[in-house]
């Protein structure tokens, strides 16, 4: 998933060659919650998952990254420790610093017209801000309307889209093409308590808010799903207010098949 732009170049940022940004997530959480249980969930790892990451990530720095708290009114929790706040702040840092030599190898590419042209018609820009990467499970084709599933790359779940079946005729659509599945933030509903009411949306994500962006009427809502994969809401803020968002709560993402937009490879 990427936000507003989309920038051509990409780079998976690693540590040592294992502590990657998901990893980051899992302190930064911690930092935020001081809970483990919480930060694993914003992470999208199991309770088990963080500790073993953790202690992973403990035998490379060989120092401390996780101290516990005990007592007090929420009877104990977890902290980040010198070591494990300086290493957060390294990594974002380091970010900054990527993301900065990124932009300088796209603005040389910019001088290559051949390249360029080239490597722009791989890419796919979008004011979507949640592209859900995966591969065609299903195709269910009825006289006016088409149900596509797709099985996200990263995480043991499906999307539906609903599109017209004019629509999956002229994009060819088959079991097994890789695929988008493609939501704007502004349509996604989300739910922290379902008071034994059902809802018709097809598509219901089980996430954990991992950021909430304040802004001066709406908020951007970050989720994380459990195997990482991350969506964003758009909400009032008076819903945030209402629904007392905050880092490490459950959540659901709910939007409705219609939708999502669907792109394959053509």
């Amino acid at each position: 998933m990427t936000h507003g732009d989309h920038p051509l170049l990409h780079g998976e940022l690693r540590l040592a060659g294992r502590l990657d940004g998901r990893f980051f997530d899992l302190l930064a959480g911690l930092a935020l919650t001081g809970s483990l249980q919480k930060a694993a969930r914003v992470a999208g790892y199991s309770y088990k998952g963080a500790w073993l990451v953790l202690e992973a990530a403990q035998s490379l720095t060989h120092a401390p990254l996780l101290a516990s708290i005990t007592g007090g009114p929420g009877g104990g929790g977890s902290q980040l420790t010198p070591e494990g706040q300086a290493l957060l702040a390294a990594w974002r840092t380091l970010q900054v610093r990527q993301a900065a030599f990124l932009h300088e190898q796209e603005t040389w590419i910019a001088t290559q017209p051949a390249l360029d042209a080239l490597l722009k018609r791989m890419t796919m820009k979008t004011t979507a801000r949640n592209q859900f990467t995966g591969t065609v499970k299903s195709v269910q084709r009825g006289p006016t309307t088409t149900l596509v599933r797709v099985a996200l790359t990263r995480d043991a779940l499906d999307i539906c889209v609903s599109l017209t079946t004019s629509a999956a005729e002229e994009l060819g659509v088959s079991v097994g093409q890789d695929a988008l599945a493609l939501v704007k933030a502004s349509e996604i509903t989300l739910v922290t308590d379902f008071a034994g009411y059902r809802l018709s949306a097809r598509n219901q994500l089980a996430c954990t808010v991992a950021r909430v962006e304040r802004g001066a009427v709406s908020s951007l809502i970050r989720l994380t799903l459990p195997g990482g994969t991350t969506v964003t809401a758009s909400v009032t803020n008076d819903a945030v207010d209402g629904l007392n968002l905050t880092v490490g709560q459950p959540a659901t993402a709910c939007f409705k098949a219609y939708a999502a937009m669907l792109a394959v490879r053509g």
